[in-house]
Order: structure tokens, then sequence, then C-alpha cells
């Protein structure tokens, strides 16, 4: 009996179910808690639980989200106006793309030159969206909206559904995963729990460090996720799995259910994830050829965005990236240049896009040379456009959020590209044609994923809740 706080408090010692001796599932709990603090029996054992409600096997489907924290302009990216006065066109020229008729920003060379590969959205209904936190487009409801709803947080993203009722390619690959630069940047488990929550890559990859401003600080990052402790080598590791396979075989008489079984495969997993080395490798950017890195580039986002088509390859079905270097509303939050670190069009959007325009063309031409873009769909989006008018909070050139439209780019999936869909009006202020909501973007992604349309969780009360309300898949895409 410990009356003081020790190593193993959280799993409720004085309770049945948490640290006992007498249970071999309290002594299984105990010995998987202090892998490098890492909970993987929780998150593999849906996996089982999808394959026992009937659901299909796995295909090699994914999805890589990059998230342009803050909100990107949508006039200086994706729907320029350029006929337009300089305070409502802004300050960037425009260039034709591969598709006829298709204009972007001049910042968008690369995208522009391969537009066959992407289809464009212009007319994103972003309303009720913000940030800090911003859930309402990772999520596909536009009840999650913390600042105006409290029951917010309970409502699931995309990913955490994805992980729940779909799982991982691979069982000891995390089903969602996500490179955080902070929690109010990322859409979360809510209702279906803690084991749906993202896997956070960065605890277990090394990567340049920036600060707030962008600036690389000439270090890099140790993963401390999977460093064992020190008395703990792979060899031992292993040796205590065989011990636990033993244990359960002296012990599998008490267990009528198969329950225990089910529990020693998800333990086993957790060990083999430490042992095997899968996610080690797929974030160990030293096993990728020394020329696709080089494609890639060293800047903090490029390798992320390595790391995640290494990740999908792996196993893992959706991984998010947050583009951001700071941990306030985002980067991507031009306001304007009084307002550091985030800067107007000019000083703040205008060094993003071409970094932005490399990572995102790099990432959908490596996928289609090593044949895998048909089966991972690529998202580039944030939680809303900014305001027709530049000059927002006394700036020169700032805009200020806009949830009444927005754009967004999506590549491969097997889908339809080489289009534009939807528009706005002559300053882009509204959409005129073909407004996409946020349940159409999460309806489309469950579509590609093979998640039933009709699928439902029970929220905490017990009352189950449809994974997509008042959405349809966008049919232009399929």
């Amino acid at each position: 009996m410990h009356s003081h706080p020790h190593a193993f408090s959280n799993f409720q010692p004085l309770i049945h179910e948490g640290l006992t001796v007498a249970s071999r599932r309290n002594f299984l709990k105990a010995g998987l808690a202090g892998l490098a603090g890492l909970s993987l029996p929780g998150l593999l054992r849906h996996q089982a639980e999808a394959s026992q409600a009937g659901r299909p096997g796995r295909s090699n489907k994914a999805v890589i989200l990059l998230w342009m924290t803050g909100g990107p302009s949508h006039i200086d990216t994706w729907d320029p106006k350029p006929d337009r006065p300089p305070e409502n066109r802004g300050p960037f020229g425009v260039i034709r793309t591969r598709v006829p008729g298709l204009i972007v920003c001049e910042h968008l060379p690369k995208q522009a030159a391969m537009m066959d590969r992407f289809t464009i959205i212009r007319s994103v209904d972003a309303r009720q969206s913000n940030h800090e936190p911003n859930f309402v487009l990772q999520s596909g409801n536009r009840d999650a909206a913390p600042r105006v709803n409290a029951a917010a947080k309970h409502i699931p993203s995309i990913g955490s559904v994805i992980s729940k009722f779909r799982g991982a390619n691979h069982p000891t690959m995390p089903p969602y995963a996500a490179f955080m630069t902070a929690r109010g940047h990322l859409g979360w488990s809510g209702t279906l729990g803690k084991r749906h929550d993202p896997f956070i890559a960065n605890t277990a990859a090394r990567l340049p460090v920036y600060d707030e401003v962008g600036k690389d600080r000439g270090n890099v990052s140790e993963p401390q996720l999977f460093r064992l402790p020190a008395n703990l080598d792979h060899n031992r590791l292993a040796s205590r799995r065989s011990l636990v396979g033993q244990l359960d075989h002296l012990r599998r008489d008490i267990d009528a259910t198969g329950g225990l079984d089910a529990l020693d495969q998800h333990g086993r997993q957790a060990i083999d994830l430490l042992v095997g080395r899968r996610m080690q490798d797929a974030l160990d950017l030293s096993r990728e050829p020394q020329r696709v890195r080089d494609r890639y580039g060293s800047h903090l986002w490029c390798q992320q965005t390595l790391m995640a088509r290494r990740m999908v390859e792996a196993g893992a079905a959706f991984v998010t990236l947050d583009l951001s270097y700071h941990t306030a509303s985002g980067t991507w939050d031009t306001h304007g240049d009084n307002i550091p670190p985030y800067g107007g069009i000019e000083k703040g959007l205008k060094p993003l896009l071409p970094l932005f325009d490399h990572l995102l063309t790099t990432l959908v031409e490596d996928l289609r040379q090593r044949g895998t873009l048909d089966d991972v769909l690529v998202i580039a989006m944030g939680e809303f456009g900014r305001t027709p008018q530049v000059g927002t909070q006394g700036s020169t050139d700032g805009r200020n959020h806009w949830p009444f439209v927005a754009s967004m780019a999506l590549a491969g999936g097997g889908m339809r590209h080489g289009q534009v869909i939807g528009s706005t009006e002559r300053d882009g202020g509204f959409i005129a044609t073909r407004p996409v909501g946020p349940a159409d973007l999460a309806a489309t992604i469950y579509q590609h994923m093979d998640v039933p349309l009709d699928t439902e969780y029970l929220d905490g009360t017990g009352r189950p809740i449809p994974i997509v309300y008042n959405g349809t898949p966008i049919a232009e895409l399929f």
C-alpha cells in the first residue's frame, strides 16, 4: 500500500481492475504502462472491434491532411480576383494553370504546373468555424465550436472516427496520427475515448526545431517516446513478452469469454511496436534515399510531410500536419503587419506560399511515382477564408477571419481532378455557386476510407449520433 503518489496512481490500485496482483489483466496493465509511457493496447484494440463488427478487411487507403493553421486567404491563394481594385484583390498577381481557364496566385507556380492532378474547391462554407480551438472542419460538424458550444469537446474528429470504425492499415501502426504544434490546432476523439486521440508523432521523431516566427534554431529534437528505460533493452523486452505469454497459458482457464485472449493480443502488439520498430522506421528519415530527402528539403514542414508519406505507407490511415510555427491561432492567421508574428499578406503570407507550394506538389508527385496516389487522399485547407478587404486592424494589407467562404485543394484518392468546384461572388466575399459544407467534406473522406455513411456512435448518455449529419459526398470527385 502506498500513501504517496506513485507511477501507477492513474490505474486506481485500490479498485478492482486497477493495479492488483490477483488479476492477469491488471498485471498486463501495469507492465504495459511502463513502456515509454505509451498506452498501446487501447490504441490497437479498436481494430479488433471493427473486425468483430463485420467491417471489411484493411485496404491501403489513407488521408494526409495539410492543416494550414490560422486560415489561409482564399483570394490570395486559389480564388484570386485580378480585375478587382487593389484593396480587394491584394498585392499578388496571378498565373495560368495546366487546367484551361483556371488561374491561381503567382506564388503557387508548381501547383499551377500540375493542376490537372488537383481539385480546387472555391465554395467551402466555413460558418461556425473558428480557431483556438478549430474543430468544425476537422470534425465535419458545425456544432463542434467550443467558443459557443460547451458540448463541442465531445464531438469526435474525422480522424478519430476513422480510428474507431476502420482502424489502421497495419496492426502495429496508429490509425490516426499528427504532427502537433498546439493542442487547439487538432481534432480529438471526444466521446469516442482517448484511445482514438491522435498519436503525436513529434514525440517520436528527430526534427529540426523552429521558433514561433519560423526561424530554424539550428538544433534537432530527440525522439523520446520510444526510448526504453536504461535497465530495459529490446532483448529484455522480448523476454518479458515471452513471460507474459507463459503466464497467459497458465491462467487461460479463468477466462470463459475470450476477453483476456483479446487483451493478450493487444499487449503483444504493443510490445511488437517497440521490438519490431515499424513505427520508428517510418519516422526515421535516414532510411529514405538521399535523393528523396533532398527533393523534399530540410525545412521542418517538408520533413514532416515526408514522414507523413512514410507513415501511411507503413500503415497509418489518417495523418494531420499542423502547419504552424507558433502555438496561438496559427501562422496562416495573417491579420496584419503590426501584429507579430502574424504579418499581413505581403510579409506574413508571401513567405509561406513558395514553401507550401513545394511541399504539397512534392508530396503528390512522390505518391504518384510510388504508385500510391490513388490510395492516399491529400487535403490542404484551414479553418476559414479571410476578408475581401485588406488593411484590417490598422495594418497595410492584413485580412481578418472570414468564415462565409474558404478555398481548399485536394489531390489523389483515386478521385476526378483537374477541376474547380464552386465559385464566389465578384469580390470573393460570399459563395455564388455550389456550397460545400463541413459535413460534405466529412462524407467525402468517409466514402474514400470505406466507412459507411450511416455509421453511428454513442454519446455520453448512450444516444446514437450519426457520423455525418446533413452532408453528402462531393459528387464531382467520384
